[in-house]
């Protein structure tokens, strides 16, 4: 086993609250090295929607405050959370933000409303994202190294679309197909690009966030190291973490780290043994929509052998999802979200009774957890039932079966039909596909269809609130996400619970000191991120509401290992 190499401080894991705590070191004087497990850097954030919940950010729209801010968390949130942590998110989000405008990172305000609207507090302007990025600012030899967005994200599997270009063509609002033809042409255009790599150099959504950030990463001098795993954390005799053991290729080393490790590595998503731990209704590994096998819980599992404690294990960032063999490779599977499909006009929800158990439109989270309450009451969901019917079928996704425009009936594989996706000219036909109650798949479907003529749903209120309808049909009335099931071929697709990571991990404390059971905290650890037990518990406030937390308390472990080491400079 090599040894020797030594930092100021170690960060593990490449993605945005490892990108920040490294970036914020340094800019304070301190060496630091990245350790990556992937080939590829940017972490389960270069391939999000690159959003960032920042309150009472200042960087845009008025009224905000801290007050408003608490009341609506304090709405929102149950279970047991940490004041003191949730403060501290509170009162740094707005500063890291401002760093990382700073540092070169541009940041746009998102209308996008909190995903409890009708709470106390609540706004439509917390959400921060990133304009489009040039990936070839990083280097020719770095810009391919950064981990790509899901074919989900692109455009015909191959082109690289921001959100405004991503909702025009899921809504096929007017002049979607010149919106797809700019987006294609703008790619073979650019020819030099082209010699270098097939990627397109458009970073956009959590690549534009990644891209944008690595750039001051680089320039700010920290060290990045890439297929690179944590085996084990260095203490010494008096307890206090000293460096990480790491593997790369079958040879471990050790690094060392003067004043601090910061354990940035992502939740244990993709570890089923973990799943089956912590979560109620485990589900699957495979039905995570977060890079495949990426996030298996290293860090967490390395800090408990220290005695580390837990916190928020229970839940995941849920996010529906369904399952479709890839194009060209049909015994490799894919998965795909459907965040927002199943709150679409001319559709339902049910579970495999055949029974409405959520407003669909809701936020995905929320959902989720829905799905998890319904199993645990009946046994009778995750999967549960998107069905839908021609209507929606010609003009929208569900999951990963694209629209007529894009994949027409003749289009879709053979081996698709009853067996990912059911089809039946009937809603009777189509339960016996599915092997749902009849009587009870019927009588979900009619109540729909007198909803979506009265446009109000008495039974979970689906396209009552402004979150809804931001994601509804415009052009349906009187509810945009109401619409009569009543155009056959009727549809079906199986839906399954799945996450964008885990919520809870490491316990840490509002400096992002990693706590042991003992609820003291071991020196020289801090954790970030989704490795690392979130600030609002059960609770997901609003879109972004993974990542502003995970950079925020990167900033906040950078701040702290810097004044401890007698670095730190102005904020």
């Amino acid at each position: 086993m090599a040894s020797g190499e030594t930092y100021d401080v170690v960060v593990i894991g490449s993605g945005a609250a490892g990108a920040m705590a490294a970036l914020r070191a340094a800019e304070q004087g301190l060496s630091v090295l990245i350790v990556e497990k992937a080939h590829k850097f940017g972490g389960t954030s270069a391939t999000s929607g690159g959003v960032m919940w920042i309150p009472n950010h200042g960087l845009g729209g008025e009224g905000d405050s801290r007050e408003q801010v608490m009341e609506y968390l304090a709405s929102v949130t149950s279970g047991p959370v940490n004041p003191e942590k949730l403060a501290a998110y509170v009162d740094q989000a707005p500063q890291m933000a401002k760093y990382l405008k700073a540092a070169g990172v541009e940041l746009i305000v998102s209308p996008w409303p909190d995903y409890f609207p009708d709470k106390p507090g609540a706004r439509a302007d917390r959400s921060l994202i990133c304009p489009t990025y040039d990936g070839r600012r990083l280097g020719d030899d770095r810009y391919p190294l950064m981990r790509e967005q899901f074919n989900r994200f692109k455009l015909f599997h191959r082109y690289a679309m921001d959100l405004t270009e991503t909702f025009a063509l899921m809504m096929q609002q007017k002049g979607w197909r010149r919106v797809a033809a700019n987006i294609i042409r703008r790619y073979w255009m650019d020819r030099s690009t082209r010699k270098v790599s097939a990627r397109d150099r458009r970073f956009t959504q959590g690549a534009a966030l990644m891209g944008a950030t690595y750039e001051a990463v680089f320039k700010a001098g920290v060290k990045l190291r890439t297929g690179t795993k944590l085996e084990n954390m260095v203490v010494d005799a008096g307890g206090q973490v000293t460096g990480v053991e790491v593997s790369s290729f079958g040879r471990t080393s050790t690094i060392g780290a003067r004043h601090g490790v910061v354990l940035a590595a992502g939740g244990f998503e993709w570890n089923q043994e973990l799943r089956d731990r912590f979560f109620k209704v485990p589900g699957l590994t495979r039905h995570s929509s977060s890079p495949e096998d990426a996030n298996r819980g290293e860090a967490l599992i390395a800090a408990e052998k220290l005695g580390a404690d837990t916190e928020h294990t229970g839940e995941g960032w849920w996010i529906p999802t369904m399952t479709l063999p890839m194009p060209k490779a049909s015994n490799y599977h894919e998965i795909h979200q459907a965040a927002f499909d199943v709150g679409r006009p001319w559709s339902v929800c049910v579970n495999r009774n055949g029974v409405r158990f959520v407003d669909e439109a809701t936020g995905y989270d929320s959902f989720g957890q829905a799905m998890v309450a319904d199993q645990e009451k009946t046994g009778a969901n995750c999967p549960c039932w998107l069905v839908f019917d021609a209507k929606f079928r010609a003009k929208f996704s569900a999951g990963g079966l694209m629209p007529w425009a894009h994949t027409p009936e003749h289009k879709v594989p053979a081996d698709w039909w009853d067996n990912y996706i059911f089809r039946a000219d009937t809603v009777e036909e189509l339960a016996a596909k599915i092997t749902v109650p009849v009587d009870a798949l019927r009588q979900s479907v009619n109540n729909m269809n007198h909803y979506a003529k009265t446009g109000v749903d008495p039974e979970f209120g689906r396209g009552g609130n402004i979150y809804d309808q931001f994601f509804g049909d415009p052009t349906v009335a009187p509810n945009p996400n109401l619409g009569p099931i009543d155009k056959p071929p009727f549809y079906a697709v199986p839906i399954n619970n799945g996450d964008l990571g885990t919520k809870g991990g490491i316990r840490t404390d509002a400096r992002a000191r990693v706590i042991d059971v003992n609820g003291k905290p071991i020196e020289g650890l801090y954790a970030a991120g989704n490795c690392s037990g979130n600030p609002f518990g059960d609770c997901y406030p609003g879109a972004g509401g993974t990542i502003g937390p995970a950079m925020t308390f990167g900033f906040i472990a950078a701040n702290d290992i810097a004044e401890r080491s007698g670095n730190q400079r102005a904020k």
